[in-house]
């Protein structure tokens, strides 16, 4: 078995991957433009912010695994993963204090204002009148925008800061925000205009692009501090400039709009050159510790795939499918009595949307578990339990 890594990866975790029985080839500077011609015939792609697209995906005739070595997907084509068979996986909550350390970071930098301090000590200049307006954090209302990994890390740093904390989450009920010692908000609408401050800790999906919208952000207080260390898509950032502009607001963000691909480059931004903007280079996953963490959960995943056929953190697999029927059918374990029971079902034109297999101790027998789209009918199951050297018996229930 083969693989390609497509972006930095630690050495030592290169070592791990080929004591797993994989062959590795590393390629770290790969553009995406790139990739299609460099995936040859392995089977295992591994990307950290490398986008993987559609031609690669067509071209890659080996390739059953893409994990992103990392969290959030959004850089990889799933519509086509999704139509080749592809597995795709990611490395969810490595790196989450390492986001959470950022968006700290990024509050008190604005705050104390700390990049103009060191800008003007570097400049020669000394104004300690104008850097000691301060207001401080202690006290203060912070709303979390996403309630996952990532932000129940922000909250526990908010709260050591002593900041009174309301968050909002798809998922996050009353009783799950009371657990946490924080405010619930039902909506994003009803957070933001509470709160001093605003984090963002969205993943990037259809639901929440553009989230963060131009009405969103006009409800925000004068003098809201408002951190974007998600996705660049999830904010109007058009809207933000505006509220930078009119001086309501101030932003710390990692990421941008039209961010370049490549570790190093150009990068022009009216955004970032805003003097209310502090900003940082997608760097919020980006500290050593994060690294290793995500770097043994790929290990982890490799090697749980290639010497068990487990599917690790499996992303794109179906939440529901079009499974109405349940057949349980306890059989003989030889060969052939799956193929029959297949074989009748595909007789009848029945497609098998789910289905597991499993032995009971001894070797002897086994029960199948078969999800079905449609009905079969009984004349279909008479001819299963007709083998009655093969099926012990077959049962039947609607889902």
């Amino acid at each position: 078995m083969k693989a390609l890594i497509a972006d930095a990866f630690p050495e030592k975790y290169i070592s791990a991957i080929n004591e797993a029985g994989v062959e590795v080839e590393y390629k770290p500077k790969l553009k995406a433009e790139e990739l299609a011609a460099a995936i040859g015939d392995s089977n295992i792609l591994i990307v950290r912010s490398t986008e993987v697209r559609a031609d690669c995906i067509s071209t890659a005739k080996n390739l059953t695994l893409i994990i992103r070595a990392g969290a959030g997907v959004n850089t990889i084509d799933m519509k086509s993963a999704n139509e080749r068979g592809i597995y795709v996986t990611n490395c969810p909550g490595k790196n989450s204090i390492a986001v959470a350390e950022l968006a700290m970071g990024l509050l008190l930098a604005l705050d104390r204002r700390i990049a103009d301090n060191v800008i003007d000590l570097r400049n020669g200049k000394w104004n300690k009148g104008e850097y000691s307006k301060a207001d401080g954090v202690y006290g203060k209302t912070i709303g979390i925008i996403g309630v996952g990994q990532i932000g129940m890390e922000v909250i526990s740093r908010a709260k050591a800061f002593g900041l009174h904390v309301i968050g909002w989450s798809k998922s996050l009920t009353r009783e799950k925000a009371e657990a946490l010692g924080i405010q619930h908000a039902g909506t994003i609408q009803d957070l933001v205009p509470q709160c001093d401050i605003v984090s963002v800790h969205l993943a990037l999906k259809p639901e929440t692009r553009g989230v963060i919208s131009r009405s969103i952000i006009d409800q925000m207080k004068p003098g809201t501090i408002f951190l974007n260390t998600s996705r660049a898509e999830v904010v109007d950032e058009a809207a933000l400039a505006d509220a930078v502009r009119a001086g309501t607001i101030r932003v710390g963000t990692d990421v941008f709009v039209g961010e370049p691909e490549e570790k190093k480059g150009e990068f022009k931004s009216g955004f970032a050159s805003l003097p209310g903007v502090y900003g940082t280079h997608h760097i919020g996953a980006s500290t050593e510790q994060a690294q290793n963490a995500v770097a043994e959960e790929t290990v982890a995943s490799i090697r749980e795939y290639v010497q068990q056929g487990n599917v690790r953190n499996w992303v794109n697999r179906a939440k529901k499918t079009a499974a109405t029927w349940q057949l349980v059918v306890r059989h003989y374990d030889k060969p052939g009595v799956l193929a029959d029971v297949l074989g009748e079902l595909k007789a009848s034109n029945i497609n098998v949307e789910e289905m597991e297999n499993v032995i009971f101790d001894g070797g002897k027998t086994a029960c199948a578990t078969i999800r079905l789209a449609t009905k079969p009918s009984d004349d279909v199951l008479k001819k299963m339990l007709s083998r009655s050297d093969e099926v012990i018996q077959a049962s039947l229930n609607a889902l």
